[in-house]
């Protein structure tokens, strides 16, 4: 099979299994001894993450069987075959040698480590509540008008449905998934996409390809089912004040942890993944607000014992802003003949852009707290002492003319540029549901607590005063993840979009325009530590003292594995990670003081260089 697997970031941990060669390094925007970069054709599992994987459904029907794929009812007139004869070879003989690898390997460890539990005595105790991330639950159509009715509860997005209805009805696909650009609520004429509920929304999102079977294996085996357990899908599209307008998702959550507490007499564990993890950060401010569920400071310290973050981007995902901005990001950079024929034949560019704005949820993850986070045009906390030019510059452009739209751009320049840029619907959106500041003293962080736009974002407001909360901060490092960008004018005279990423540019640590940095493959590591190993070490941020442990877990993958195996750290992938699945047990089972803390990145480093500082006299 001809892709490359990454190698992890070495230097990260004692026990690396690769260690770098000692000599002298090319100075690039990185040096390589910090971030590996492999070959064009490596395949990549970043596809679950937003619309530019979309097309590596077709390699998971090479999963079930090429005869199991043309029996999928949902497909109707399209076939396998008709997919084959429009495909590179070279994908179809790749497709197939990835899918031989995952017959092989799906299925490891199976139950294994809750097995291993159960003759350590552990067994179910708290209720669980997951909730998932981004993308990861499936959305069915409920609309009986006549162009919803031969959709009628098939999912348009996590499915074969999907893929049927984008190849056939590609427009009918787009006025689906697209919620309306006014409201950010459903689109006129009686579409109707609702999230999936139940364990089925989140465990799969195609026929073999898992998300949270893992977890929800492991956890039936110390005695976990349905009355004690719960997974709490939303609609991913809509931004988090919407998700209550529209489905009273917030008030479903408050009521079913209420009643779990009631009923079983115990306070539950969440378990939140990713996108996840900023959603129920709002939640929590929500159920306390007057303005929202009205439970009080004291709810979450009543019905909370513990909350499990899974990496989650609390800070924002960096590539999020390509996305919008031009509707792409490393994984549709880097696509091999297949994918880039298949997203420029089925959506281009500023289709993509146009979906990606027109699901307000998503932009929630723009990144969070500007250059006192991610840098300035000089620094970036992030840097490495060899680097030549730093990670500060988010958007950079190798022929500066002098003009305003083309000289190199901050993360916080940068999102200034996608508001100018794009249409007064998008900025409306964004801008009246969320907030991406830095709130420098205790008076800020209570104020902040009034304004439900601030909500998201926990360098502007607190955790909840539980001072007998535990936070569990669990995340994947050591695979390279996309820290900023090479951008050129797009060749289409014609296109809408002002500016393309420079695919043409591959050197050192910049992988087809892309600059790597260090994360999990999808969140950047400042995202997915900052909060846990400092932010919330500040007393503004965690005025009630709630404890917090990291757990830090080394990408390892094994060579032959397409999912990366049992040590994997990627973003995705990890939710089978063997170690996780111990950890998430040991927590519910009401064992988490017997996890101890585990940070071998630099993150601290990184974190005491980020320009946001305890108030003075709180030291």
């Amino acid at each position: 099979m001809s892709h490359h697997l990454r190698k992890r970031i070495p230097g990260l941990s004692s026990d690396s299994r690769e260690e770098s060669p000692a000599k002298a390094e090319e100075v690039v925007l990185a040096p390589k001894s910090k971030v590996h970069h492999g070959k064009t054709r490596k395949r990549r599992n970043g596809f679950i993450f937003f619309l530019g994987g979309l097309f590596g459904i077709v390699v998971a029907g090479f999963f079930a069987g090429r005869s199991d794929l043309i029996d999928f009812p949902e497909f109707g007139e399209l076939s396998m075959d008709n997919l084959l004869d429009v495909l590179p070879a070279g994908f179809v003989s790749d497709a197939r040698d990835l899918a031989r690898g995952e017959r092989e390997a799906v299925n490891y460890d199976s139950f294994q480590v809750g097995l291993n539990l159960v003759v350590q005595g552990v067994r179910a105790n708290h209720p669980v509540v997951m909730v998932p991330g981004v993308i990861s639950t499936g959305l069915e159509s409920w609309g009986t008008n006549n162009a919803s009715r031969q959709y009628f509860r098939k999912r348009l997005w996590g499915s074969w449905s999907m893929m049927r209805a984008l190849v056939l009805d590609k427009e009918g696909w787009k006025r689906h998934i697209m919620l309306d650009k006014k409201t950010g609520l459903d689109p006129p004429g009686g579409i109707k996409l609702r999230a999936a509920q139940g364990f089925d929304a989140a465990d799969f999102f195609i026929t073999g390809y898992w998300i949270w079977n893992k977890i929800l294996e492991n956890l039936a085996t110390i005695g976990y089912d349905p009355t004690n357990s719960f997974t709490a899908a939303y609609d991913w599209r809509l931004s988090y004040a919407n998700l209550e307008v529209r489905d009273q998702y917030f008030s479903r959550l408050k009521m079913y942890i209420e009643m779990s507490n009631e009923v079983l007499k115990k306070k539950v564990v969440i378990v939140s993944h990713s996108m996840g993890s900023q959603v129920l950060f709002y939640f929590f401010h929500w159920v306390a607000s007057k303005n929202g569920g009205n439970g009080g400071d004291d709810w979450v310290e009543k019905n909370v014992d513990s909350w499990i973050n899974i990496s989650g981007c609390m800070l924002g995902a960096l590539k999020g802003l390509p996305a919008v901005l031009s509707g792409e990001m490393k994984d549709t950079a880097q696509l091999n003949a297949f994918a880039v024929y298949g997203l420029e034949k089925f959506l281009s560019r500023e289709e993509r852009a146009e979906i990606f704005r027109a699901m307000p949820g998503i932009s929630s993850m723009l990144p969070i707290g500007g250059n006192a986070v991610w840098g300035n045009a000089t620094w970036a906390p992030d840097d490495l002492p060899e680097q030549n030019v730093s990670f500060g510059t988010f958007l950079n452009f190798k022929e500066n003319n002098g003009s305003a739209h083309y000289r190199n751009l901050t993360v916080e320049q940068s999102f200034n540029y996608l508001m100018d840029v794009s249409e007064d619907w998008y900025n409306d959106q964004v801008k009246g549901s969320y907030s991406r500041g830095v709130a420098h003293t205790t008076a800020e962080v209570e104020a902040n607590e009034k304004d439900s736009r601030k909500w998201i974002n926990p360098l502007e407001t607190r955790l909840p005063l539980a001072p007998s909360l535990k936070i569990y901060c669990f995340y994947g490092i050591g695979k390279p993840t996309e820290r900023s960008y090479f951008y050129r004018k797009p060749d289409n005279p014609l296109s809408s979009l002002n500016i393309t990423i420079d695919t043409t540019l591959t050197t050192g640590n910049i992988d087809h325009g892309v600059i790597l940095g260090e994360g999990d493959g999808t969140v950047n590591l400042l995202s997915v530590g900052y909060m846990c190993n400092k932010g919330w070490n500040m007393k503004r941020y965690n005025p009630a003292g709630v404890k917090i442990k990291v757990f830090e877990m080394p990408h390892e993958p094994e060579r032959f594995s397409p999912r990366g195996g049992p040590n994997t750290g990627d973003h995705v992938d990890i939710l089978g990670r063997s170690s996780l699945n111990d950890l998430i047990l040991k927590v519910a089972a009401g064992k988490g003081d017997e996890i101890g803390e585990n940070v071998v990145s630099d993150i601290k480093t990184y974190a005491d260089r980020v320009k946001v500082y305890e108030e003075e006299g709180f030291f």
